[in-house]
């Protein structure tokens, strides 16, 4: 792979043994995908996990002295002073999200601690290249913006933001953009819910970059969000394409390059109601919690949940989870205080797969969302999964139906 003078420089370490930590695999990634040259970056945004080896790799970028040239946003990880007042978390893993918290900050991250920043604080214009990694942010950047990132790791995210670039090859290319699995979509998408369960077919649809034909006009922005989180829970997906919506398939002659697709696959209601009882505990049973945000609920979501509760009185806890910006402003419309009001919280700047919920072990909850039921379960935490409004039905008597 070909560098520049200022890359090599990099890689020799004449910035520092931090940048040349971070240009060393950068340089290994381009050279195992035969990438000729590496291009620049202007956004990126890192999947911190809060874990021992997530946290092990930032700190020895920071004892090396790395500093990031292009400030990534960052993966929530949980909301210290929330846990820790209501005493839900150990003293060892707020300690331990602290030390998180204190090597991005030195690394010159954005502390933005959100899941959806391609909604709000960290979102791309057409064909800018970025280093996105976040299993809804990589579709949704390339699908829905039409910029360009690979599927990047948190590690490699990170490694691009210090140095600043990143390796040519795969979605930064033209020719490796286009769709080459055509799905029709015969199911009733009736709701952001169904978007969840479509999602999640990505085994039926297999790998490669579908192309959804058959879905409405408008889609919303919590759809899309839903579909991305869901495709890469069911499979690996860097991008996706909506014929006639998405910026790169306006005609099935752009979005498969005048190609025939290599295969055509069909989803319907019966796809959706397999796929939301094979991935769903059962139903029909009291529940010890609800739990929402994942991906991070927007403000337009949270308003919702606020006016169902209106006045009521919940009879199990419910957390919605947002990032910070999403809070505060519902802290200024009177939002946060109505579901406070019923008994539920909105909590900014936490992930459903953290150890601040490993009280929750062994007990059952409801999600509209799957990758929230998905991540959890290696904690011991279980979930039903039902749309929004049957939720928080439950939520409100205590029991799913």
């Amino acid at each position: 792979m070909k560098l520049t003078r200022e890359q090599q420089d990099m890689l020799d370490g004449k910035y520092g043994r931090g940048t040349a930590y971070a240009m060393k695999i950068e340089t290994a990634i381009g050279e195992s995908f035969d990438a000729p040259y590496m291009v620049p970056i202007t956004r990126a945004h890192v999947a911190l996990s809060n874990q021992d080896a997530d946290l092990w790799f930032a700190e020895k970028l920071l004892s090396l002295g790395a500093h990031c040239r292009v400030s990534p946003t960052v993966n929530p990880g949980f909301c210290v002073s929330f846990f820790r007042e209501h005493g839900m978390v150990s003293e060892e893993d707020a300690k331990m999200m602290m030390r998180t918290h204190n090597a991005y900050k030195g690394l010159g991250a954005t502390l933005t601690y959100n899941c959806t920043p391609y909604v709000g604080t960290n979102v791309p214009h057409f064909g800018e290249i970025c280093a996105f990694s976040e299993s809804s942010a990589t579709p949704f950047v390339n699908s829905v913006w039409g910029a360009r990132s690979n599927r990047e790791g948190a590690n490699s995210a990170l490694c691009a933001a210090i140095t600043g670039f990143v390796p040519y090859y795969g979605l930064l290319l033209d020719e490796n953009r286009k769709g080459n699995i055509l799905v029709h979509v015969e199911a009733d998408m009736k709701s952001d819910f169904e978007y969840h369960l479509l999602g999640y077919c990505g085994k039926k649809i297999g790998p490669g970059i579908p192309v959804f034909e058959g879905l409405p006009e408008q889609i919303s922005m919590e759809s899309l969000t839903n579909l991305g989180a869901q495709l890469n829970t069911s499979g690996a997906y860097g991008m996706y394409h909506i014929l006639g919506f998405t910026p790169e398939a306006q005609t099935l002659e752009q979005a498969f390059s005048g190609k025939k697709p290599e295969r055509e696959v069909v989803i319907t209601n019966q796809d959706l109601t397999d796929i939301l009882e094979e991935i769903s505990c059962e139903g029909n049973r009291k529940i010890d919690f609800a739990m929402f945000g994942c991906p991070h609920f927007t403000l337009d979501q949270t308003r919702h949940i606020a006016e169902r509760l209106d006045g009521k009185k919940l009879k199990v806890p419910l957390w919605v989870l947002t990032s910070y910006h999403v809070k505060e402003l519902c802290d200024r419309m009177g939002i946060t205080e109505k579901i406070e009001y019923a008994g539920g919280n909105v909590i900014p700047d936490t992930c459903p797969d953290q150890p601040c919920w490993n009280w929750l072990g062994g007990k059952t909850g409801v999600t509209e969302s799957p990758k929230c039921a998905y991540y959890p379960k290696r904690r011991g935490i279980n979930f039903v999964i039902r749309n929004l409004d049957s939720c928080i039905d439950a939520a409100l008597t205590g029991e799913v139906r």
